[in-house]
């Protein structure tokens, strides 16, 4: 069977940002009754508290994070890049630990955003890029989706399991 690496929020845990929580979806609660789920907020994995500040890449590319080429900063400017690359090591820890292949990770999220994330201004600004844990896991080899993305997801899975 199949695990996948999923973003505690997308699964109703409230540790966003501002405390809150996205889902839980159906398809997710499905994967969990089926054992499939392993949960993980890189944020507060990486050490951040819930609630916290609002924080973004400026122009938004977590690979350049990995790369020490940009911070990630709160709207206070404090530079919490540390704690977005601990959570990334420990989602890859974890992704190497179950075998795991996709991940299904928050939207536009500094940590989690598989296609696009906020400019760094915080005024809503959205670019192109991915955030800090899925680059990391992209990087491994590990197909990430976001809750828009679930029926690929699905699709993603049947396949390779089919395999």
């Amino acid at each position: 069977m199949e695990k996948i690496l999923v973003s505690r929020c997308l699964l109703g845990h409230r540790v966003r940002y501002d405390g809150g929580a996205h889902g839980p979806f159906d398809l997710l609660e499905r994967w969990q009754a089926e054992g499939r789920v392993v949960a993980l907020c890189p944020e507060v994995a990486g050490g951040l508290p819930t609630p916290r500040a609002p924080a973004e890449i400026s122009g938004g590319q977590g690979v350049q994070v990995l790369d020490g080429q940009l911070a990630v900063m709160t709207v206070d400017g404090e530079d919490v890049s540390a704690a977005f690359l601990a959570g990334a090591e420990q989602a890859l820890t974890l992704v190497e630990r179950h075998g795991i292949r996709l991940a299904l990770l928050k939207a536009r999220s500094p940590s989690c955003g598989n296609r696009e994330n906020y400019d760094g201004s915080f005024t809503g600004v959205r670019v192109a890029g991915e955030g800090v844990t899925a680059a990391l896991l992209r990087r491994a080899g590990v197909r990430v989706f976001n809750e828009d993305e679930l029926a690929a997801a699905e699709a993603a899975v049947r396949e390779l399991e089919a395999q």
